[in-house]
């Protein structure tokens, strides 16, 4: 009986505990959860072993008084009949033999007695066993539910902290994309790609101008050359005395009087025609 009071206390204790009490003093709540599983869990085949065990010994007390209680009722058989068997004995005027029948009588009355208080005095165990069947029953009962929810608590604190987890990596990852804009990264790459754009073409353009120029001076210089090669034939021939001299660099105003008068002296005295 000890053994199953101490049971009985266990199962009270276990039942009556704070599960969300205990989430909240724990350190990492998954590992308590895990523990306390596992722990409700031994309780409970404890308790269904207690209580397979309660169920048993009671069956067995009930056995044992209703054996005692058949046997009460067949002594009482027993006696009345040894009793019947007696009277008619006497009446038939045999005394010797009913007495006999009488004490077989008490006897079998003496043994239902007997039988009668075995079955009353096993009455308050079997009641009392009966009473911690019961309670057993309905602890373990509590325990079960109380395994489930405990399972589901668990089920639903490792989903949200492995969501609140998820949530802390993104957040995290938004924050470092907040703090570092890559919009911003962007568009210093895009100014650098633009400054090596613009050098580019500067020296695109400076080299197209150097090469302008080179090819400029070229035909300058091949269409000086090419007018004192000529001037050189003129001088070889009879230029007039009086031909204008054009130097370098003069205008075109220049250039065209100094024509005018070399056509001026080169037609005779009276000619209008055009030149």
């Amino acid at each position: 009986m000890a053994e199953k009071q101490t049971i009985l206390g266990r199962i009270s204790q276990l039942t009556r505990a704070n599960i969300n009490a205990l989430i909240d003093r724990a350190e990492d709540p998954q590992k308590m959860l895990d523990q306390l599983v596992r722990d409700y869990s031994n309780s409970i085949v404890e308790a269904r072993q207690a209580v397979a065990q309660s169920i048993g010994n009671l069956r067995m007390a009930e056995k044992d008084q209703a054996k005692y209680t058949a046997e009460a009722n067949d002594w009482g058989n027993k006696a009345l009949a040894a009793s019947r068997k007696a009277d008619e004995l006497r009446n038939a005027g045999d005394a010797a033999a009913a007495d006999k029948f009488d004490s077989l009588a008490k006897i079998a009355l003496t043994k239902q007695i007997t039988a009668e208080q075995q079955v009353s005095s096993a009455q308050p165990s079997i009641d009392s066993q009966r009473q911690v069947v019961e309670q057993l029953k309905t602890g373990l009962t509590q325990m079960e539910a109380k395994l489930g929810d405990l399972k589901s608590k668990r089920d639903e604190l490792v989903a949200r902290q492995r969501t609140a987890q998820s949530q802390v990596k993104v957040q995290s990852a938004l924050n470092q994309i907040n703090t570092t804009d890559p919009t911003s990264s962007l568009g210093r790459f895009e100014d650098r790609v633009r400054r090596v754009e613009a050098q580019a073409a500067g020296q695109a353009e400076l080299a197209g101008t150097s090469l302008e120029s080179q090819f400029a001076a070229l035909e300058s210089s091949s269409a000086q050359m090419e007018a004192e090669a000529r001037l050189a034939a003129l001088k070889s021939g009879n230029r007039p005395s009086g031909a204008p001299q054009i130097t370098a660099g003069a205008s075109d105003v220049d250039i065209d009087a100094a024509f005018a008068a070399l056509k001026a002296e080169s037609q005779p005295t009276g000619d209008t025609s055009s030149y």
